[in-house]
């Protein structure tokens, strides 16, 4: 019983979710072959068919040597079929009578201009009972080079449900990514500990050993301070600042990948031969890793306007950026994760919410700098859409978010590819806390991971909470003002419940050795 209740709850979840856009595909066959296009339609004018198989199927009638503004010119029997003519010179409702008057089921409209929500006076509305759409005239000529002149045509509009699988997708690239840089970082204190460096000792500190160590509250307000500059910077000065962010993450990021990739080749125990040329010492194993990063690195770089398929390797780089960075900077005490995430909370919700009352086009300097100036090929106005119809020259974008294709939006993505995105500084930020918890782990002894699994717990209920906030109000959100509080909150808790609160706050004696290194 329980179980069939909750089916019936997610189900009602579900349906609830879905909407009508106005985007909708043209499905055109000949027997043999099958092509789907973009079009554009009025949901609230003309209801298509949300799926294929329950779609009206007509022949189609070839008029774009006409705008059919009135019926002269017209020797062709238009009866029971669907006809396509060319937009301008009249009202999208006056060629609709024509065509309705002349016993056309559908009517096609191939425009050279941006597709827009086709509309009309009040008083038209009721006169219209045939479905009407914009469509590309490029893709009608395409079709017609695929076809020839024996074209089948159905049109569809699937719902799109809010609830898109790639919310799914997102959130496990998230928490796995999290979960393994704490991992990770616990990992490599556990081996410092174990080769005899302890504080205070000889040996290697971990400075020495390459990885950058914040122990002081100024330099964490000087590093937040850097952050607001760059992003401001980046608002004013995008069209330059983006080539030069594109090939420092091409940089960081292929290192990162090779870091991550030679980590896992030392975890499964992948030998290494080692020859020398000229007294420089070589490893196979490291050469061949750099070869495949470097490629990959630069496949992106060439490619990474290429939205139907890039986003695999952005994804791919931006994790193992991730990774090497919860990895190398480590926060040496609880005082300074609350210090830093707190700053950086108020930091993502000033530049989200406040912003926007002082920018000209009143969007928010994170969304701007985050998705570029023209974000997407696509723009949304209300019930209005506009899809361009002709290829655009695509916009520069940051590589500082997760990106994946909304799978559920299919018509959308044949008019512009839509994503879901998640910026790297939404997992990198509570990521350096749960780095924390998990070395702090290791220092207490902690078989059990208390610290390091409560932290991931913690972030997956608030990039949950975050989602699901997202999904009511219908915006995006920033992410730190969810997440900040449930990993904050969950770990001093712990701390507080363990009685390990004093310990837990002063951290590590790294700041004590920095601070008295000569």
């Amino acid at each position: 019983m329980e179980r069939a209740v909750s089916i019936f709850i997610l189900s009602v979840i579900f349906l609830a979710s879905q909407i009508n856009c106005q985007e909708a595909i043209l499905h055109i066959s000949n027997g043999n072959t099958e092509r789907e296009y973009c079009i554009v339609h009025n949901h609230s004018w003309t209801l298509l068919s949300q799926t294929l198989e329950a779609a009206p199927q007509y022949p189609l009638v070839n008029l774009t040597s006409t705008v059919l503004c009135d019926a002269s010119g017209v020797s062709i029997d238009v009866k029971d079929k669907a006809v396509v003519v060319m937009r301008g010179d009249c009202d999208f409702s006056q060629k609709a009578l024509v065509a309705q008057n002349l016993g056309a089921k559908a009517l096609l409209l191939a425009s050279n201009k941006t597709l827009i929500t086709p509309s009309a006076n009040d008083s038209e509305y009721a006169k219209v009972h045939i479905p009407l759409a914009l469509m590309r005239y490029r893709d009608f000529l395409e079709a017609q080079q695929v076809f020839g002149e024996d074209m089948q045509v159905k049109l569809y509009a699937p719902p799109h449900s809010k609830l898109d699988p790639s919310i799914a997708v997102m959130l496990l690239i998230a928490i796995v990514t999290v979960a393994l840089g704490g991992y990770w970082s616990g990992a490599c204190e556990r081996d410092r500990l174990n080769s005899g460096v302890e504080g205070g000792g000889g040996g290697e500190s971990k400075a020495d050993s390459g990885e950058l160590f914040l122990y002081s509250p100024l330099k964490v307000v000087f590093f937040v301070a850097l952050m607001c500059g760059m992003l401001v910077l980046m608002y004013f000065f995008y069209n330059v600042l983006v080539y030069v962010i594109i090939a420092i993450f091409c940089l960081a990021s292929a290192s990162a990948l090779f870091s991550c990739l030679d980590a896992v080749m030392e975890k499964i125990g992948c030998g290494t031969f080692r020859f020398s040329i000229r007294n420089y010492n070589f490893s196979v194993r490291s050469l061949i890793l750099a070869a495949v990063c470097i490629s990959v690195a630069v496949v992106w770089g060439v490619y990474r306007n290429e939205d139907r398929w890039i986003w695999i390797l952005q994804d791919l780089l931006g994790i193992a950026f991730c990774l090497n960075f919860m990895k190398t900077i480590s926060l040496s005490n609880f005082k300074i994760c609350v210090i830093l995430l707190s700053l950086l909370l108020v930091y993502d919700v000033f530049f989200v919410f406040i912003t926007p009352f002082f920018t000209k086009n009143g969007v928010s300097i994170m969304v701007q700098v985050a998705l570029g100036p023209d974000a997407s090929g696509e723009k949304t106005q209300g019930n209005m859409v506009e899809v361009p119809a002709e290829p655009q020259t695509p916009s520069e974008k940051l590589p500082v978010v997760m990106r994946v294709p909304r799978f559920s939006a299919w018509a959308q993505n044949l008019c512009g590819m839509q994503f879901s995105i998640l910026g790297y500084g939404d997992i990198i930020v509570p990521g350096l806390l749960v780095a924390y918890c998990s070395r702090f782990d290791v220092w207490i002894n902690s078989s059990k991971k208390i610290y390091f699994v409560s932290c991931c717990i913690a972030y997956l209920l608030g990039m949950i909470t975050t989602f699901a906030v997202m999904l009511l109000s219908g915006m995006g959100q920033p992410a730190l003002l969810y997440l900040v509080p449930f990993t904050l909150i969950t770990s001093a808790v712990v701390a507080g419940c363990r009685r390990e609160m004093r310990q837990f706050w002063a951290g590590t004696t790294y700041e004590r050795e920095e601070l008295t290194a000569p």
